[in-house]
């Protein structure tokens, strides 16, 4: 008996019980791994008894190798490792047969294991897609084709709604597809999408929009809106097709407000001088500057600045921004190319006794007579043109009307403005500049001792990084107009009259006391409004769009 029990008491001292413990459990724990394989196997339609075998072998031989080899710790990462890269070998090899939405282990699929599915799912169904037509996009079933473009439209349009985009674009590559966002004006790029994700997506979007699944080459355009909570967003989605690939883009319908002068940027005197052209009965009056400038916001903001009840206002467009309320807004639609001209259906507007015209664009010398001779008979006339600067819009409509004369007789001033970004309240930061700067831009000294650029990067305790909240870490925060503007004096009118180039033009209005937009901006900057950066992203992108232009 003592003989027995020393034996017990040596064989417990060399088999160590955690390790024994450690060893099953492991092995245990790999059987599920082989069954799950088994199954999944036949899920995705592979070699279910091939990639079976090859993971229970490596389970069994890793296990066999534990048993005998001395070292304990090395045994068993030597286990660890085998079975893990078996595993993971059939893993890449099903990822490779199945959709993205399908894939496991991918950083997505890990992510979403940590969220709770139940919210997951109540969350995408307060996501509402409804269709032009008023019908309401249901939430396909889960782990589908459809459910994956829904969900993608999820997350995109989450993000896009959360940073405040305007627009989002999307250039098809050979390998990705490039998501970039409008925001305030600036292009953002955002993380790039697969070009399957991309299909699925496309899919669900062209659906959505009541357009053509199938048709990948020609221009499709529609609508849709998204309903969150007690929120809706209104969204036009357009295709066109591409060598690369279909090319995207969705842009949020605002339904703009038209504001008074003084909520677009304008000086003080700026809006003196456009204010006293309600008290005018006749003449003319050139709102330009480049696409996308706000021309079309200051337009109708001049229109509105008249009493529409006193005064009978009639504009003509081809595609308006904003219903004017008591304004008659008439249309010169591609319907109409086919009977008429825009300088004729002008015609016939002012033929019906308006005091005000709008006129959004002069397409011709007809278009360029009948507002001179509008302006001449008694109508307040305003034209938006396009233009990079007074100057360039003055010279444009003395070459438009052909004589220099007519063009001045009945010209009462010229604007031309740009958009520059708003430093965001919350994170813009203060800086001194230095010398080289304030002498670069001729600043004041003595105004400039401190100036603004937007927000860096902010940092948690963590060391993990932050947006602001309220700019989504853009540095900026809505935009505002720069504005060039001229009032045409009878001795201004006389002086341009006998200019005979466009740098004695530029001349005249700088006699003329008129400061050019870079002057005025650096006023907003001093101001605190905007920083150097955004000036400087501005002007340079309008030169090179000219440089573009004048290469073609």
């Amino acid at each position: 008996m003592p003989d027995l029990l020393l034996t017990a008491i040596q064989y417990t001292g060399y088999i160590s019980i955690i390790k024994l413990l450690l060893f099953l459990a492991s092995f245990l724990v790999s059987l599920p791994l082989v069954t799950w394989i088994y199954h999944d196997a036949r899920t995705v339609e592979t070699k279910e008894l091939f990639w079976t075998g090859i993971v229970f072998a490596a389970v069994a031989s890793a296990a066999f190798i534990w048993l005998i080899v001395p070292v304990f710790v090395v045994a068993m990462l030597f286990y660890i490792i085998a079975v893990a890269a078996t595993a993971l070998s059939y893993v890449t090899h099903r990822n490779s047969r199945v959709m993205d939405y399908d894939r496991i282990l991918t950083p997505e699929h890990i992510k979403n294991l940590f969220v709770n599915k139940q919210k997951k799912l109540e969350a995408l169904k307060a996501f509402l897609f409804v269709t032009a037509n008023n019908n309401e996009v249901p939430m396909p079933q889960p782990k589908t084709p459809d459910f994956f473009g829904y969900k993608t439209a999820h997350d995109l349009f989450t993000d896009a709604i959360w940073r405040r985009a305007s627009d989002v674009i999307f250039i098809p590559t050979a390998q990705e597809c490039r998501v970039i966002y409008q925001i305030d004006g600036a292009a953002i790029k955002r993380p790039s999408m697969s070009r399957e994700q991309m299909d699925y997506f496309i899919r669900f979007m062209k659906n959505v929009g009541d357009l053509d699944v199938k048709e990948k080459r020609k221009p499709q355009r529609g609508k849709f809106r998204i309903q969150r909570a007690k929120e809706s967003f209104e969204w036009e989605i357009t295709t066109a097709g591409s060598t690369a690939g279909e090319q995207i883009k969705i842009r949020r319908i605002m339904y703009q407000q038209v504001g008074t002068l003084t909520e677009f940027g304008l000086m003080s005197d700026q809006v003196r001088q456009l204010n006293d052209l309600q008290k005018l009965k006749q003449g003319l009056f050139i709102v330009s500057g480049p696409p996308r400038s706000g021309v079309t916001t200051t337009f109708y903001s001049l229109l509105k600045n008249h009493d529409a009840f006193m005064n009978s206002i009639n504009t003509l467009e081809t595609e308006p921004s904003a219903q004017l309320p008591n304004i008659t807004q008439e249309l010169f639609t591609l319907t109409d190319t086919g009977t008429t001209t825009f300088a004729k259906k002008l015609k016939a507007m002012i033929r019906m006794g308006p005091d005000i015209v709008g006129v959004a664009g002069c397409p011709d010398n007809e278009t360029a007579k009948v507002i001179c001779d509008a302006a001449k008979d008694k109508k307040l006339v305003y034209l938006v043109m396009q233009a990079d600067s007074v100057i360039k819009a003055l010279t444009n409509w003395i070459q438009l009307v052909g004589n220099k004369q007519v063009a001045l007789g009945n010209l009462l001033g010229v604007s031309n403005q740009r958009l520059l970004r708003i430093l965001c309240e919350e994170c813009k930061q203060a800086y001194a500049p230095n010398r080289e700067l304030i002498r670069k831009f001729s600043l004041p000294p003595e105004k400039t001792k401190v100036l603004h650029r937007a927000g860096k990067v902010q940092y948690d305790k963590h060391g993990k990084p932050f947006a602001c909240q309220n700019c989504q870490g853009t540095g900026f925060v809505g935009r505002t107009g720069v504005f060039e503007t001229i009032v045409i004096t009878e001795q201004l009118r006389k002086a341009l009259g006998q200019a005979q180039t466009v740098p004695e033009i530029g001349s005249q209005l700088r006699g003329a006391k008129m400061l050019y937009l870079q002057e005025q901006a650096l006023r907003k900057i001093m101001a605190g409004t905007t920083s150097i950066n955004e000036m400087v992203r501005v002007f340079t992108r309008t030169q090179k769009k000219k440089q573009k232009s004048q290469t073609k």
